[in-house]
């Protein structure tokens, strides 16, 4: 399956000879390569931090009037360093630079959207305002209670001429009934399938049975863009936080994180939306993007580079950029991640952090909408802990945020899981953010996890019963598949 792992029917699981039939395709096709990336120069990641300037000559900075000047570029780094720790800032964007491709946008203003609730009443908001385009895409739309509500604001905004489009994955959406999507067509909005599982005449694009849509992206009048983990789906119902040890259904309560960015990296969010859209030859009109968006005054002062990620690219660069602000960590490494079944690199980068001091810490789920990767991720339990790195599982709901915050400094919200499907076959894209603004914020959500979660020790972990181990291992032996 894709990351959610969920073709849904009317909220459950799909059954089991579709989930049979699906599981032999992908084994069948070898769908889950392994990941391949450049790998972080020691000295670079472990040597003294790079002068602003020195920083300022690699970055490429882009704002509302283009490309930035190197005086332009030194002055904007020079305040996001008086955040909190200059050295810090200096060298992550140093180490982001050091793979050619770090382009970063300024005059941002990020802010972070916990479970579905605030999620959606921020997006909802943002569409309602709406003036000149609404775009959307999603890996699972869910004919649920907050799809239809979405759906007759999409319509209504078109009715108000709005241009509105939505993008959703052939897979993720496989639960909800053609009628639905087949309504917000005939009130006029553009909508299209992302990967047909019978693809269709004139389509064309980078057709595969296991290569899947699973960004999250939302873009208004290319000024406001979200993305992060969370679906349009009826699992976000309600908030996960203040249910410790009382039952809720499984359906409700899962625990996510969204980030809303107004600014230069919105318009990034878009381009990217669009150029899926073209890729896939979907039919619809979105039209040229809005002239002279977002021209006026700078939103916020924050840096965000938006890194999408898909099979057609050589390396995953949101895996590169995780491997290597791990190598070049100095103080903490804070991961929330839902689906966990890493790469031997990303043990190694974890464990060797672990060992020089770094804290370094994962919360993991305890439940899981599907249990091999779950299984498979807790494999790796042993070597971690061993390493000194900490481990807590979160209680009480179902984890679904892909979150990291890295030295107080670097930040990112988005789609990519820490699993081979993640890195070789989805379309993926996660916003990361640099400085110490946001990523106090990061913290402080992560130390609120931690809170809601059981920690893991290496005396429990050794103590636990034979059978657990065996279905672990048999887990791990199929985690590139999962």
């Amino acid at each position: 399956m894709s990351t959610e792992r969920t073709p849904r029917r009317r909220g459950r699981l799909a059954t089991p000879a579709w989930w049979l039939a699906w599981w032999t395709c992908t084994m069948l096709a070898g769908c889950a390569g392994t990941p391949v990336a450049p790998r972080l120069d020691p000295d670079l990641a472990q040597g003294p931090p790079p002068s602003t300037r020195a920083v300022a000559r690699e970055l490429d900075l882009h704002g509302r009037r283009g490309r930035l000047a190197p005086a332009e570029r030194e002055r904007l780094l020079a305040r996001v360093a008086a955040q909190g720790d200059g050295d810090l800032v200096r060298r992550h964007l140093a180490v982001m630079s050091a793979f050619g491709d770090a382009d970063l946008s300024v005059g941002n203003r990020a802010r972070l959207l916990v479970d579905g609730p605030a999620t959606f009443e921020a997006m909802f908001a943002a569409i309602e305002a709406a003036r000149h385009s609404v775009l959307l895409e999603s890996y699972i739309v869910e004919d649920a209670a907050v799809a239809r509500r979405l759906a007759a604001l999409l319509a209504k905004k078109r009715a108000d001429g709005v241009t509105v489009a939505l993008l959703y994955d052939a897979v993720g959406s496989i639960g909800t009934a053609p009628e639905f999507f087949d309504g917000l067509r005939a009130d006029g909005v553009a909508v299209c399938e992302f990967n047909p599982l019978a693809p269709a005449p004139g389509r064309g694009g980078v057709w595969g049975l296991s290569h899947r849509d699973h960004r999250k992206i939302l873009v208004v009048d290319r000024e406001i863009g979200f993305t992060g983990g969370i679906n349009i789906s009826a699992v976000y119902s309600s908030g996960s936080f203040g249910r410790r040890g009382r039952a809720k259904a499984p359906e409700a309560g899962w625990r996510d994180t969204q980030i809303e960015l107004r600014g230069t990296a919105a318009a990034a969010l878009e381009d990217l939306l669009r150029d899926t859209w073209r890729r896939q030859r979907c039919p619809g009109e979105l039209g040229p993007p809005r002239a002279g968006a977002g021209a006026g005054a700078a939103a916020g002062e924050q840096l965000v580079r938006i890194v999408p990620s898909g099979p057609s690219e050589p390396y995953s660069r949101l895996y590169t950029l995780l491997l290597a602000a791990i190598d070049a960590a100095q103080r903490s490494v804070h991961l929330t991640m839902a689906y966990f079944a890493p790469t031997p690199e990303m043990i190694e980068a974890l464990a060797e952090a672990a060992r020089r001091g770094v804290d370094v810490q994962l919360v993991l789920p305890s439940r899981s909408d599907f249990r091999p990767v779950l299984y498979a991720g807790r494999s790796h339990y042993g070597r971690l802990l061993e390493a000194g790195v900490q481990i807590h599982e979160l209680q009480d709901a179902v984890l679904h945020a892909k979150t990291a915050v890295i030295d107080g400094v670097v930040s990112t919200v988005g789609s990519s899981n820490l699993d081979w499907r993640s890195f070789v076959l989805n379309e993926e894209v996660d916003a990361v953010v640099v400085g110490a603004e946001l990523g106090s914020s990061m913290e402080a959500l992560f130390e609120r996890d931690v809170a809601a979660s059981r920690p893991v020790t290496l005396a429990d972990w050794q103590a636990r019963p034979l059978w657990r181990r065996a279905t672990e291992g048999l887990a791990r032996l199929f985690e590139r598949w999962w």
